[in-house]
């Protein structure tokens, strides 16, 4: 590392979007600080398109991050040269050899000196030290976590948009889908009468069946998460779209309820972007989780892993 002032890059890799920040040991002349917080000062920040460990299974999808990585890397050396990386990545099971190898090229640093960790795992060191609460995270999925004293972690839910991650992004746009073709299939046409429908199809581009068959076969998960967007813009105007994130709210606070079961009550936060796509979300999840105290928070992930990695966090 140099000596006059160590850079250390955090990375928080999502379906949606890839955030990144290089932080700052201590303010110096050769570099322009951004912003100084309690532990190290952020040079620059910035974001991405979304990855996901899981792209490793297909041949497209690992070509797809080494160019998200090789974008990283331009994005990122314009500012300084890190001397270590912190890397979130959903989908991350442990496994990450060849996913370090690639960032430490893509940023020329050693490949010793980038360590991979799932993102949750990440989210929950900004939220909580170990063993004192339960985090609830719905991005483009979902899954509630807990790290005990002995820095174990702990899950319930997270088992993929496939199977499961109700709550999530990707599961809001499902449930509104479903809910408008049954009622097609019903009675034709009656898309034509509900908000929710019309701004659904909107995002897909039009009503006819091919373009939602089209836009949930051809488009990945990030990308059908933010369909759920349309399902929030029309909360107010139409009561389908109020119960299914109604209905999101309570799919988190089961989750949550799965660790309070098996490990006692605690504090729980509730945070990602589908969290924050309607205040319902929160006020369901927290009306079903009473009497626990349940907060809302906007984490700043990249932020937590840039100041893992800068402390040499194992």
């Amino acid at each position: 590392m140099t000596a006059a002032c160590p850079l250390a890059l955090g990375i928080d890799a999502g379906g949606t979007q890839t955030r990144w920040a290089l932080f700052a040991a201590d303010v110096s002349a050769d570099v322009t600080v951004a912003a100084v917080g309690k532990s190290g000062a952020l040079v620059a920040e910035g974001a991405l398109a979304g990855l996901s460990a899981l792209q490793m299974a297909s041949e497209a999808g690992r070509k797809a991050m080494q160019a998200t990585f090789a974008q990283l890397g331009a994005a990122v050396l314009c500012h300084g040269q890190p001397d270590r990386i912190c890397a979130g990545l959903t989908g991350f099971g442990g496994d990450g050899d060849v996913i370090a190898q690639w960032l430490a090229v893509a940023l020329s640093v050693a490949p010793t000196e980038v360590k991979l960790r799932s993102d949750i795992e990440i989210a929950y060191l900004d939220s909580f030290a170990p063993g004192e609460g339960y985090l609830v995270y719905a991005g483009t999925g979902s899954i509630a976590a807990w790290i005990d004293g002995d820095r174990v972690f702990h899950r319930a839910g997270g088992r993929g948009v496939t199977l499961d991650d109700g709550g999530g992004g990707y599961w809001i746009a499902r449930e509104a889908l479903r809910h408008i073709w049954r009622r097609e299939d019903e009675t034709p046409g009656a898309w034509q009468q509900s908000p929710m429908a019309r701004a659904v199809f909107g995002h897909v581009g039009g009503s006819d069946w091919s373009f939602s068959r089209q836009f949930m076969n051809g488009q990945d998960r990030g990308a059908i998460g933010q369909l759920a967007l349309a399902v929030a813009a029309t909360v107010e105007s139409d009561p389908a779209a109020k119960r299914i994130l109604e209905s999101a709210g309570h799919e988190l606070a089961r989750i949550a309820q799965a660790l309070v079961s098996r490990f006692g009550a605690r504090p729980v936060v509730l945070a990602g972007r589908a969290a924050s796509l309607h205040p319902l979300i929160f006020s369901t999840m927290r009306d079903a989780l009473s009497p626990l105290v349940v907060e809302r928070k906007a984490l700043q992930a990249h932020h937590a892993a840039a100041r893992l990695a800068l402390n040499s966090q194992p």
